[in-house]
């Protein structure tokens, strides 16, 4: 049964993933965005991505985008791909730092252009600069329950990424990533059980909705005791490097559900929709999260 009196926390990564894949929006929406989903309740938002611009147009002026966010007690999270990019985002004043690394290697290829094996060792290096700056950080594994090319068909290569980056990366926390959408109750179940000690103890997920297994996936994890989830408003985003990508968890479908069965997660569900109704005249398209589209709930009492 679901605890009632669990306090579950939500990363918003709207301004980052949500829009990784568009066409790009300027530095200053993109700031005044992710102000917006603080200003909603949102404790933690994923506001920038350090990588390069070539390879990735919508992420061009993160260090814009860092400077021009408040001092206000929201956590604010950059993705680094390297230790460039984390002197990057520490110089704009990033202390929140999440940094992927792929149990596909073939992914890995396509998204940072290192094998898995090249990017676990860089781990050290960012970590090497980002801790004595008091930054957390936290290691996000793609494609934690399936690979769309096929190179990821059980836990064991998940579990091996995870052990060799908390070897390189003291601390740091980990999240599974359900990049394209290929994760389920038993397959999120097949992994975290495998999960022991430091791997477990503040494990996150990010999971998309390509197949509409989001919600559930979510829902399974909450009643075995994950409390950290990655969403983003709208059900926007999607990896550019991932064929068959769908969007993100939508941030509103799940603090709506938690806010019907009384878990905390100190989100204004109201504020949150009002940022998704902004949404298609900042990306150019309607957004697929349902909450969005369908409004809150009715009343219902048991």
């Amino acid at each position: 049964m679901t605890d009632h009196t669990a306090t579950v926390t939500i990363r918003d990564v709207t301004p980052r993933d949500g829009l990784q894949a568009g066409n790009p929006v300027s530095s200053i929406a993109r700031a005044e965005l992710a102000i917006t989903l603080a200003d909603a309740g949102l404790a933690h938002v994923e506001a920038a991505s350090f990588v390069s611009a070539r390879a990735v147009p919508s992420m061009a002026g993160a260090d814009e985008v860092f400077g021009l966010l408040p001092d206000c007690g929201t956590a604010w999270w950059a993705l680094v791909p390297n230790a460039r990019g984390a002197e990057a985002a520490l110089a704009a004043g990033a202390r929140c730092i999440t940094v992927t690394v792929s149990a596909s290697a073939a992914y890995s290829e396509k998204n940072v252009r290192r094998s898995t094996a090249e990017a676990i060792a860089g781990l050290a290096d960012i970590a090497a600069i980002a801790q004595p700056a008091g930054a957390t950080l936290d290691v996000v594994v793609s494609c934690a329950f399936g690979s769309p090319f096929d190179d990821v068909s059980s836990p064991a290569p998940v579990i091996d990424v995870v052990d060799a980056a908390l070897r390189a990366m003291p601390g740091a926390r980990i999240t599974l990533a359900d990049t394209t959408g290929t994760a389920t109750p038993r397959r999120i179940a097949s992994v975290v059980g495998e999960l022991v000690g430091e791997a477990r103890a503040d494990l996150g997920l990010h999971l998309h909705d390509t197949r509409g297994t989001a919600l559930a996936n979510a829902l399974w994890a909450l009643e075995n005791g994950i409390r950290r989830f990655d969403t983003a408003t709208g059900g926007l985003g999607g990896s550019p490097f991932a064929p068959g990508a769908g969007g993100n968890l939508a941030t509103e479908d799940l603090v709506l559900v938690l806010d019907d069965l009384g878990v905390s997660t100190g989100i204004d569900l109201d504020a949150v929709l009002r940022v998704a109704s902004m949404l298609p005249s900042l990306v150019g398209h309607s957004v697929p999260g349902r909450t969005a589209a369908a409004g809150p709930l009715p009343l219902f009492h048991s």
